[in-house]
């Protein structure tokens, strides 16, 4: 028998190899093979994970290794799955090039409720499905509904401890139960032991926000700008900038020019090497991005002073509400200190975090978890609406905090009217 194994980032194929070797799928009996997809916008010109040097460790888990977007080509990976009626044949076309006719006794993937992961659930069939987390958005609901083909085969979610706090929401409508990577599984695939004497450089966590239509270009350079112009206030003269393996190298181009004008030496990381590499390697005094699952894994797992910058923005420019980077930007922005212009480093307000993560997991998807409802309003009583929530999805939820009687008096029919339309066609 076969499991096969499916990933699109590094970090996920590290938190994969770290479940592999803490014996989550078995002793080393069966063939495994690993399915790489590379989802970047333009993945022609974007180093897949199994072409880059850190994904040299990770190999020897796997007896093979083969390209998706080789074999979708050339559609690009999110954008494809297969009709209805191509199903069976599709399955049986996957089957033959991989060799399956043995059967497939569990097939292991991240990001089920969209594509790729989610069109190949759905073409390898009659076998159970474990799903393993790559980051922040665990905690957060599941993106989509997922067929009762699929969800009824997902018996559990492997995720690393990155909020102790925190139990993950993703597949919980579902009844699938979630399963603890542990700590020192993910730092020995990381090759580094946590702990250690701090340099004196600082580190910048790049994102992709502008390929994700959040920031347009100029505002992302703009933000890494003001990271920069933060640090130097802070008194760094030297700086890592680690970019996103998806977004390109025009953020390190303008970044080096604002490190030219404030007299600062910038050192660009490879895009191919892990945030947490780095972290292990060069120790940095104080890591900054804005809502980077890395900036939780700095601290979380070697102890780094972390901050972050752009959260309010970000939080602001998101849409749909349901956008899944909402709950990974929401953890960092209420959980971790912001960074100014100036320098000076402010924490957050105190907050009731697992609240208002399962909150902001409501408001995004009220209907998958209508248990969460009476949590979300004792939360908006304690605390507001303010930053994390807007005001035409609470009132869509009869949510919005108000007084009941001075509010109702002082709304024109008109408002009335706008009130009862938002309740019965809620966006």
């Amino acid at each position: 028998m076969t499991q096969l194994f499916y990933a699109s980032t590094l970090f996920g194929a590290m938190t994969l190899a770290a479940a592999i070797d803490d014996g989550r799928f078995g002793p080393r009996s069966r063939r495994r093979i690993l399915l790489v997809s590379n989802n970047a916008a333009i993945p022609e010109i974007t180093p897949a994970l199994d072409e880059t040097p850190a994904f040299a460790a990770l190999r020897p888990r796997f007896d093979e290794i083969h390209s998706w977007n080789r074999i979708v080509a050339p559609l690009h990976p999110s954008d494809w799955k297969a009709r209805v009626v191509e199903v069976p044949m599709l399955s049986r076309l996957l089957g033959s090039y991989l060799s399956l006719d043995d059967g497939v006794d569990e097939l292991v993937l991240e990001s089920i409720a969209v594509p790729p992961a989610r069109t190949v659930a759905g073409l390898v069939r009659d076998c159970p499905v474990s799903v393993y987390s790559d980051g922040l958005m665990s905690y957060g609901p599941t993106r989509d509904p997922l067929p009762l083909e699929i969800a009824g085969r997902v018996t559990r979610l492997l995720h690393l401890d990155l909020v102790p706090d925190l139990t993950p929401l993703l597949l919980s409508e579902y009844g699938v139960s979630a399963e603890i990577v542990p700590d020192r599984a993910f730092l020995d695939v990381v090759g580094a032991q946590a702990g250690g004497a701090s340099s004196d450089r600082a580190m910048i966590l790049g994102q992709y926000l502008s390929a994700l239509d959040i920031l347009t270009p100029a505002e992302e350079a703009g933000l890494h700008a003001d990271m920069l112009r933060g640090l130097a206030a802070r008194g760094f003269r030297s700086v890592l900038f680690k970019p996103h393996p998806a977004a390109g190298r025009q953020h390190a181009r303008r970044l080096r020019e604002t490190a030219a004008e404030l007299g600062v030496e910038l050192e660009v990381v490879a895009e191919t090497v892990p945030a947490e590499s780095c972290f292990a390697a060069s120790r940095p005094e104080l890591v900054v991005g804005c809502f980077s699952t890395a900036l939780i894994t700095a601290g979380r797992y070697f102890g780094l002073p972390v901050a972050t910058m752009g959260g309010e923005s970000v939080l602001e420019r998101l849409i749909p509400y349901e956008n899944s980077n909402r709950i990974p930007v929401t953890i960092t922005d209420a959980l971790l200190p912001r960074l100014s212009v100036d320098g000076s480093l402010e924490d957050p307000p105190a907050v009731d975090l697992p609240a208002l993560v399962s909150a902001v997991g409501y408001c995004m998807q009220s209907e998958a978890y209508p248990g969460l409802r009476e949590t979300a309003a004792t939360y908006l009583r304690a605390y507001g609406s303010a930053r994390y929530f807007k005001n035409r999805r609470l009132v869509s939820l009869d949510l919005l905090p108000s007084a009941p009687d001075t509010a109702r008096r002082g709304r024109s029919p008109l408002g009335r009217l706008r009130g009862r339309l938002s309740r019965a066609f809620p966006s």
